[in-house]
């Protein structure tokens, strides 16, 4: 069976917003198979991100620079990230979906490669630069795909499968890469990526229908997103709101061996438990956005604030911070409801909105290590970082809200209907 190669359009859903397809595009070996490709890429660019942090001992020794430097190459991924998403999601605004994945797909090979061959540390630099440049683009338009797949009242579910490769890398991609770092090398890891996302490129030609944009796609159409403040809220949103749970992530390690009392040994296996407090979140999230989008963002950050919150008091007890930290994770449910919140906020800019939101939660990355940071460096102890937190997820609340009541005031402008909202956005 071809795949179709009818060009995506926009329309409005109940609340005026633009965003989802006339129909599902149906996929030429079925949704089961293509939403699964999707996801493999996700579990190999997340796995690369997330374990690059348990590699920087090795890292810091072959490069022959401090560990405080090392970290220079979490901070270089990071910064790719927030360029790339912008930048890919403009310039190929004409691709077709299958296309733009498969060549965001091979600059994960080129830029993992390269870390892979690296022999210094400007070398490195260069090379995780190269390899975040993909990422908030790859989820974006990943995304993009699921969503054009399934029903409109399923978007969130299937950008919750996409996602859950992102979830599944802590689960199993980073406590495998860890060992193999271990035991084989960082080359190896890096390597592993690479020959990942080549073979993730092959199956995505074969499985992922073409989904060719519309007509009047344009980098003039993808930046009218800039002009939205709707998309600015939901971004301010992920920013600022998902920051809490890197508050707690960024030092889970010293906190679980010097507060909670666990071995160093032990803690590969809490954060796997972490990471399967993100697959369940991330899995019953999709589902929750789907039956009620705004009340789901709000629960999620609400959620976050009590149990990052009770962090700060359960890191004390072995089990109890076991089973907070899995609640924690399930956190993660809110990184496809703000998804889709863009993608229905972003009228025909979809491809750059989709990719900022990773570029806004690797904004959140740095904040919540800052804000971490901060509050140890003052004396309030490890376990701190839950109660910085719960007041990250709780600023999260405000642009939602200032969101929610923007809207309600351009409805009140323009009672006319579906298009007068738009416009007003």
């Amino acid at each position: 069976m071809p795949a179709q190669t009818r060009p995506e359009s926009t329309r409005p859903d109940s609340s005026g917003q633009a965003g989802s397809s006339d129909a599902p595009v149906a996929a030429p070996y079925g949704l089961v198979l293509a939403i699964a490709a999707l996801g493999l890429g996700g579990l190999f660019i997340g796995t690369g991100e997330f374990a690059s942090m348990s590699l920087l001992p090795g890292l810091s020794a072959d490069t022959a620079v401090s560990l405080p430097m090392a970290g220079s190459y979490i901070s270089s991924y990071a910064l790719g990230v927030v360029i790339g998403s912008p930048v890919i999601a403009v310039l190929a605004s004409r691709w077709s979906r299958r296309s733009l994945l498969v060549a965001l797909l091979s600059l994960v090979v080129i830029g993992y490669a390269a870390s892979a061959l690296a022999w210094d540390f400007r070398s490195l630099l260069v090379a995780r630069f190269l390899s975040g440049l993909p990422h908030g683009a790859y989820y974006g338009v990943a995304s993009l795909a699921a969503a054009a797949m399934v029903p409109a009242n399923r978007r969130a579910t299937a950008i919750g499968y996409v996602m859950l490769g992102l979830a599944a890398a802590n689960l199993v991609g980073v406590p495998a890469a860890t060992w193999v770092g271990d035991h084989v090398g960082w080359r190896a890891v890096f390597a592993s990526v690479a020959i990942g996302g080549a073979l993730t490129a092959t199956l995505v030609i074969v499985v992922i229908p073409k989904l060719t944009p519309t007509d009047h796609s344009s980098p003039l159409q993808e930046l009218s997103a800039l002009g939205r403040p709707m998309v600015w809220l939901t971004l301010l949103t992920a920013s600022v709101g998902f920051g809490g749970m890197f508050a707690v992530y960024t030092y889970i390690t010293p906190t679980l061996t010097h507060v909670s009392g666990f071995s160093q040994q032990n803690v590969p296996e809490v954060l796997a438990l972490w990471g399967l407090g993100m697959v369940a979140g991330n899995l019953i999230g999709g589902r929750l956005a789907d039956r009620a989008l705004i009340p789901s963002i709000f629960g999620m950050l609400i959620w976050n604030v009590v149990f990052l919150g009770l962090f700060t008091f359960a890191s004390a007890s072995k089990p109890a911070s076991l089973i907070v930290l899995f609640l924690v994770g399930n956190g993660f449910a809110l990184v496809p409801a703000l998804q889709t919140r863009l993608m229905n906020v972003a009228g025909k800019a979809q491809t750059f909105a989709s990719s900022l939101n990773h570029s806004a939660f690797n904004i959140s990355n740095a904040v919540g290590a800052a804000m971490g940071g901060i509050a140890i460096a003052a004396g309030y102890g490890w376990a701190s970082t839950g109660a910085v937190g719960a007041v990250l997820a709780l600023a999260g609340i405000v642009p939602m809200a200032a969101s929610l009541s923007l809207a309600a005031r351009q409805r009140a402008r323009y009672p006319a209907g579906p298009s007068a909202t738009r416009r007003a956005k």
